[in-house]
């Protein structure tokens, strides 16, 4: 028996608190952040791959894993396959619109996420916060958020390694007197704000709370409001790479923007 999976924990949470929507949103939440295996048909061509799937009560599921370990206890034998992350497999699935048949008999997070809860998570997943401008007047600590928000950016960003230098949980207050919470990202790399958006997206979505509880902005290292975020603000330091690791060709699905085609 292998060991126990932060998606296992996440399941039986889940399981043990049924009226719990915050645990079912973890749930899926862990889903999108662990590397599926996918059994496959065959070797997969280019982009293009041929799951196994299972037909039940008229729909279609595809059979993932979140260990190769545990796909090779299921198939009992040697069998292709391919390791995606797991947005990347929600997003091609809910494109063809099957279900997800997770860990099945091998694994007390053996579940079947239906096509509809695989469509919901995909679209969660592409919900990034709508953009606006507004200049900030004034900022302040951060107070009131809920512990498990703190927990899920911290989660998030670090998750993001590379991407920025750090970001400032602020309170902050905008021209005509607005106020809400805010991330200023300072040091983003160019390109990656549509990710780091994203990232913070889901810590709401996968918290419960809506997308207009934080606001999220971008801040050059050398603006002069680096200095009051880093005052009042709650700092987190995004991981950085230790060193340039020469390129190979992306396997298929390891880009978030362009999921595998399913035979």
């Amino acid at each position: 028996m292998d060991s126990e999976t932060p998606l296992d924990r996440a399941h039986a949470a889940m399981q043990a608190a049924p009226e719990d929507a915050r645990a079912r949103l973890r749930f899926y939440e862990r889903v999108a952040d662990s590397e599926l295996v996918l059994l496959l048909s065959g070797e997969a061509r280019g982009d293009t791959l041929d799951p196994e799937t299972v037909e039940i009560d008229a729909a279609t599921y595809v059979l993932a894993f979140d260990g190769e370990a545990r796909l090779a206890r299921f198939a009992g034998a040697a069998a292709a396959y391919a390791a995606l992350p797991g947005r990347v497999a929600v997003r091609m699935l809910a494109e063809q619109g099957a279900g997800l048949a997770l860990n099945p008999e091998v694994a007390p997070s053996a579940t079947l996420l239906p096509p509809e809860a695989v469509t919901w998570l995909a679209g969660a997943l592409d919900n990034p916060p709508d953009e606006a401008e507004a200049r900030i007047t004034a900022v302040a600590a951060p107070a009131g958020l809920p512990e498990g928000l703190l927990r899920a950016l911290d989660a998030k960003l670090a998750g993001a390694a590379g991407l920025a230098e750090t970001a400032y949980l602020v309170q902050a207050t905008y021209e005509g007197g607005a106020r809400n919470h805010l991330l200023a990202v300072v040091g983003a790399r160019a390109g990656a704000e549509r990710t780091l958006a994203r990232a913070v997206a889901e810590a709401l979505t996968f918290t419960g709370l809506e997308a207009g509880a934080l606001d999220v902005s971008f801040v050059a290292p050398g603006e002069p409001i680096v200095a009051r975020l880093d005052r009042h603000g709650l700092r987190f330091d995004l991981p950085q790479p230790v060193a340039e690791v020469p390129t190979a060709p992306a396997a298929p699905g390891r880009d978030p923007d362009k999921p595998p085609i399913l035979k």
